[in-house]
């Protein structure tokens, strides 16, 4: 009878919103402290973990998605305002901004082109259908613009989100060994460039790393947001002849 009640429990907590926000939130405060612990490792990126876990505590529940994302909504909900809290490090930085403006907005081109074409043009080369190649060129936005971009292309938008986030966190991960060993020290330039090609994954790295990386990377999401939109469907006509 016990096991009954118990089991009773679970499949009412399960289908609970309150419960998947619960997990999320306890889940990412437990990586956010290991990863405080080891000095902020960029492998030990707190969105990286709490992928793979909740992802596996969702395979072993037998719950899906969808009654996960009933709860999760709510942490999905803040990302608008969150993204909208980046202008703030940004104000207070505009002075610094506007002395790097000349040299920002090069690598803005360069990167935004970079990212698309590169991306693009290898899923071509492989083969890819032409909705797959869709879905990969935006890939280094933020995911409310990209997977818009992928669907007026006639992409997946779902897997455009999978291919943002993935961006995102390999991006992080990689940012601050790929900086030192390029012996890049500017952290205007290593914000703006993570934020340029991992969106709001990478700028939350850089803003652990130091809060002028941080208010670059944020208007590197703001700048690629505006640019990509006009990079993508000139990539994919070309492709298209």
């Amino acid at each position: 009878m016990s096991a009954a009640a118990d089991f009773s429990l679970w499949v009412y907590l399960s289908r609970t919103p309150l419960l998947w926000l619960t997990v999320t939130l306890v889940v990412y405060g437990l990586v956010d402290a290991a990863s405080r612990a080891l000095g902020r490792s960029p492998f030990a990126n707190p969105v990286l973990h709490c992928v793979w876990i909740i992802g596996a505590v969702l395979l072993a529940t037998g719950t899906d998605y969808g009654a996960y994302f009933e709860g999760a909504q709510f942490v999905h909900f803040l990302l608008g305002p969150a993204t909208v809290a980046l202008a703030v490090p940004l104000y207070e930085t505009r002075a610094m901004v506007a002395r790097a403006l000349a040299p920002m907005l090069a690598a803005l081109v360069a990167g935004s082109v970079t990212a698309c074409v590169s991306a693009s043009f290898i899923a071509a080369w492989l083969g890819a259908p032409h909705g797959a190649v869709a879905s990969i060129a935006p890939k280094s936005v933020t995911a409310g613009v990209a997977m818009s971009i992928s669907e007026t292309l006639g992409g997946d938008p779902a897997l455009t989100a999978v291919l943002v986030i993935a961006t995102g966190i390999l991006g992080a991960v990689a940012v601050t060994p790929l900086m030192n060993a390029l012996g890049v020290r500017d952290y205007r330039a290593r914000g703006f460039a993570v934020g340029l090609a991992s969106h709001g994954i990478g700028a939350a790295r850089a803003f652990q790393v130091d809060p002028v990386a941080g208010a670059f990377a944020g208007l590197a999401i703001g700048l690629n947001a505006l640019l990509t939109p006009l990079i993508a469907p000139a990539v994919m006509a070309y492709l298209a002849r």
